[in-house]
């Protein structure tokens, strides 16, 4: 017999055991799920977010709501005049204004075209506008405590958005009824295998990570392992080209995730580009801590990290001097290296330095300030007490944050409520393949180069005996950073246009943290801005650069071409004192 069209029959049915085994998978792991939230509540166990500084903050801020009360009432005015507004437009019954939403999030024409999805969108906007307007007339708020409440108020107005349930997207019920609810059953199941990844707690895949195998498609790059230490070991790639630049370039990648950031598919892998345009490499692949690591410091990752590749470096190729590459906390030990070098008595081995996404002035670190504060420095130090180190997944959960519609809803919309599966992504398989960091480096960085700024202003820090003054680096530097980037806002990377003492290339790249580094030039997708001259105001610069079309790849190639050298023969990879350890991309990124 035929069946109504989007139908099943008995036999495409689910079998009611598979649901009932689902269920029974979901109300464990809803068990585990509420036992975390309790610990967390009670303090018993840590979590990155304050919960008790985000009320207390919110305590705070209708606290001084009550305390003027001719503000309250222009608060409260203002809420029933937008409502009633809204519901007199939805009752009218005449033909809606033009429609002037640009929020993606209701790009479906059911928003616009459903009287009914349009009153609740509206509705929405309407009242999350007004909640932000009431956060910032409050007056009384410390800075930090306003930027606490600025960030949580949207985190809640995001996360109460319709398009985030079920029964209130209209892409949602359409599929459900197009699927016969299997949209719906395929949602639980990725919610319900989520929470079981996370023990506890919802570690939402964005990214289906199964096309993915460190070596085989991610991470390609011929290279060797050369030397390795407790905390590095040191990859020397294969050459590409017949002929390579005298002096050989060392890359120091960021330790918050894994190296091969640079080297993701050869398409997109900024090291097989370095290695084309005939630089001898070398990039450090740091270690993923484990309680050992406990009392690692700043310093050892200085001197254990840069300092030995740098001798390991000259020793293999019978060169005194080389190029010095960092990204993002890379960068910033990077600065600290090239601070270090020319605080010694030795001239620096370093001709050039490229930095990219670092910053050097930590006065404004955007929205990753509201979860460092005093407070919450002191959690972090007895959590790592216990622990020896912080766990990946926090720093995950942070920066997933900063951007939570792109980073949190979107795939809660996608794999939940939709019942789709992530689509692989590389840039997305990386991000969530999270280090975790030792206590020692974590609380001085935190303490010294987060909240004291360390770095913009001499004499606050010394490494290994050494007073770290930015002011006295010499080296020629191109320094890139990213106009949308929320990790390192290029605001805090501009002051080095002005204090450190050599000749600077400062370029702005578009888009973010990542994408704006990892921009190679065939997809000829972002561009960036350049300028010779750097005014105090980071703002004035951009007014006038120039902005290029394309990568700022082949840029950074034309400028350290000069820096490089004369070229010479392609050089073998390791040496008799170094030989090769292991192929890359090595153990040390395989650990877990």
């Amino acid at each position: 017999m035929p069946t109504r069209k989007g139908r099943k029959t008995a036999a495409e049915q689910p079998a009611s055991g598979d649901l009932a085994g689902l269920f029974e998978r979901g109300l464990r792991a809803g068990a585990k799920v509420v036992g975390h939230e309790l610990r967390k509540l009670s303090g018993k166990e840590f979590a990155l977010i304050d919960r008790a500084g985000v009320a207390k903050t919110f305590a705070k801020l209708g606290a001084r709501l009550l305390a003027e009360p001719e503000r309250l009432v222009e608060v409260q005015a203002d809420f029933i005049q937008r409502n009633t507004d809204l519901w007199r437009q939805f009752t009218d019954g005449g033909e809606a204004p033009k429609d002037t939403v640009q929020d993606r999030r209701f790009k479906d024409r059911a928003w616009s075209e459903d009287p009914r999805f349009r009153f609740l969108r509206d509705a929405y906007l309407t009242n999350a506008d007004w909640l932000r307007r009431a956060v910032e007339r409050a007056d009384g708020l410390e800075p930090g405590e306003k930027r606490k409440a600025r960030f949580y108020t949207r985190q809640i107005i995001n996360a109460l958005a319709p398009t985030n349930f079920a029964l209130t997207n209209p892409q949602a019920l359409k599929r459900a009824r197009e699927t016969a609810g299997d949209s719906l059953v395929e949602g639980l199941k990725h919610l319900i295998g989520d929470l079981e990844k996370g023990d506890g707690r919802l570690a939402i895949s964005q990214t289906d990570e199964a096309p993915f195998v460190l070596g085989r498609n991610v991470a390609t790059t011929p290279g060797k392992v050369v030397y390795q230490n407790d905390l590095i070991q040191l990859i020397q790639y294969e050459p590409t080209t017949a002929k390579v630049y005298k002096r050989p370039l060392l890359f120091v990648p960021p330790w918050i995730n894994k190296y091969y950031i640079l080297d993701l598919r050869p398409e997109n892998s900024f090291i097989r580009y370095m290695l084309d345009k005939g630089h001898t490499l070398f990039v450090i692949s740091w270690v993923n801590p484990q309680k050992r690591h406990a009392g690692k410091s700043f310093e050892h990752y200085m001197r254990e990290g840069p300092l030995a590749a740098i001798e390991v470096v000259q020793e293999i190729t019978g060169e005194t001097e080389l190029n010095l590459g960092g990204f993002c906390i890379g960068g910033i030990l990077s600065v600290c290296t090239l601070a270090w070098l020319a605080a010694g008595r030795k001239k620096s081995p370093i001709k050039s330095a490229t930095l990219l996404a670092t910053m050097v002035d930590l006065k404004e670190i955007g929205e990753t300030s509201v979860f460092i504060d005093e407070d919450q420095l002191e959690q972090i130090a007895r959590h790592a007490a216990q622990t020896g180190y912080l766990e990946g997944h926090h720093l995950v959960e942070m920066f997933s944050m900063l951007r939570e519609n792109d980073l949190i809803w979107n795939y809660v919309v996608n794999n939940y409520l939709m019942g789709r599966d992530p689509m692989a992504f590389d840039m997305l398989y990386w991000n969530s393949d999270a280090t975790r960091l030792p206590a020692a480096m974590l609380l001085f960085y935190l303490r010294h180069l987060y909240m004291e700024n360390a770095l913009a202003e001499p004499g606050l820090i010394d490494l290994d005996d050494r007073p770290i003054d930015v002011r006295a680096i010499e080296t020629p530097c191109y320094m890139l950073s990213t106009r949308e980037d929320h990790i390192a806002p290029w605001t805090s990377s501009y002051p080095a246009t002005r204090r450190f003492a050599g000749p600077m290339r400062f370029v702005l790249g578009e888009s973010g943290h990542i994408a704006g580094v990892v921009n190679p030039p065939a997809r000829k997708k972002y561009g960036y801005w350049t300028r010779k001259d750097y005014p105090e105001d980071p703002l004035d610069w951009l007014e006038g650069a120039d902005h290029k079309t394309g990568s700022w790849w082949p840029d950074w190639a034309r400028w350290i071409a000069p820096h490089g050298g004369p070229k010479v023969a392609a050089r073998r990879v390791g040496s008799n004192a170094h030989p090769p350890i292991e192929d890359a991309p090595g153990s040390y990124v395989l650990g877990k």
